[in-house]
């Protein structure tokens, strides 16, 4: 067995120093080593979207990255999101539209959707879709969870009374 080593990471915010195996997960790291348990561990195979988190702003699956690559980088969790007792604006539509049912999924939706909506705070219904194909969501059906994401593009970029 290899040693752990010593790993400076941003994690919301915060500079972590921790000692990892070097083929401990990041989703492991999270869960385990930081109590982090907002990120779900779902298919263990990068498939199911349900360990997304951004690092470096950029959304990427936990299950599939090993904790040692995350030196220097910032990683950006579900328990960012929300201010104080607020939900940020996807947590709220999702709320609002029933876009939710088991919860499993939703860390990883809306992670995805913090960073893609930065970039097309516009999107249509198509594209919706499409970068939720990502995410695999058990119980719902997706309609709701599209509706949702619509409504918190719009409330991103017109304010909370569009």
């Amino acid at each position: 067995m290899t040693a752990p080593v010593e790993i400076s990471l941003v994690v919301n915010g915060e500079t972590r120093e921790i000692r990892v195996p070097p083929r401990k997960l990041l989703s492991d790291v999270l869960r385990e080593d930081l109590h982090l348990t907002g990120t779900h561990v779902g298919c263990e195979h990068g498939i199911c979207g349900a360990c997304t988190v951004l690092i470096d702003g950029e959304p990427a699956r936990s299950c599939l990255t090993f904790a040692v690559q995350m030196e220097g980088h910032e990683v950006t969790t579900i328990e960012s999101v929300a201010t104080g007792d607020a939900f940020g604006p996807l947590q709220q539509a999702l709320h609002e539209e029933h876009g939710l049912q088991c919860g499993f999924c939703t860390a990883g939706i809306v992670m995805t959707f913090e960073a893609y909506l930065r970039e097309n705070p516009d999107p249509d219904e198509a594209e919706v879709r499409e970068v939720l194909s990502g995410n695999i969501c058990r119980c719902t059906g997706y309609q709701s969870i599209v509706a949702a994401i619509l409504k918190a593009a719009r409330v991103i970029r017109e304010g909370p009374s569009a």
